[in-house]
């Protein structure tokens, strides 16, 4: 992946963030959800203040990946009380990977996945864990590739619609 590289995002990114958060949600989920409850959710998720907050958080990381200078997508790492369930200090979370859709299929996710696993094992977490929607057939199969297991599930709300994401974890002890 020539002249790809990660780029660690600071709070002076959070407008670059929300373009390209609501950019890469909307082409990943709008066709399964309705445009109420996909607005809502944008609305909740993406909104300037929280995202600042979210760049803020020493427990989270995001990076950009980007090729002459183009942002290709962006990855959220989150240890400790950011987790999005109580995981313990011996986790680490991959809260988001998100690729334009025109990137995708070019091994930017892999790039991303190996970049947290680096990380988790730096940190000494021994397990690496997320979420995924129940019926992301693509991400499932991305994650059980990286040896991803699921072991529970949750419920995520968009909008007026409760769905189900699927808790995956890998060992990495």
């Amino acid at each position: 992946m020539e002249n790809t590289t990660l780029v660690p995002l600071t709070p002076a990114d959070a407008t670059a963030l929300q373009q390209i958060s609501i950019e890469t949600y909307q082409a990943t989920f709008a066709a399964d959800n309705t445009e109420a409850n996909m607005q809502a959710y944008l609305e909740d998720a993406y909104n300037l203040p929280k995202l600042t907050a979210e760049l803020q958080n020493p427990d989270s990381r995001f990076y950009f990946v980007v090729r002459d200078r183009e942002q290709l997508g962006y990855l959220k790492l989150n240890v400790g009380d950011a987790q999005s369930e109580a995981m313990g200090p011996a986790a680490l979370e991959v809260e988001r990977i998100y690729i334009r859709p025109a990137f995708k299929h070019q091994g930017l996710g892999s790039l991303f996945m190996q970049q947290a696993i680096d990380l988790a094992t730096a940190a000494h977490k021994t397990v690496i864990w997320l979420g995924v929607w129940e019926h992301n057939e693509p991400a499932k199969a991305f994650y059980q590739h990286w040896g991803f297991e699921q072991f529970s599930s949750h419920d995520f709300v968009m909008g007026d619609d409760r769905q189900t994401d699927l808790l995956m974890k890998k060992s990495l002890a």
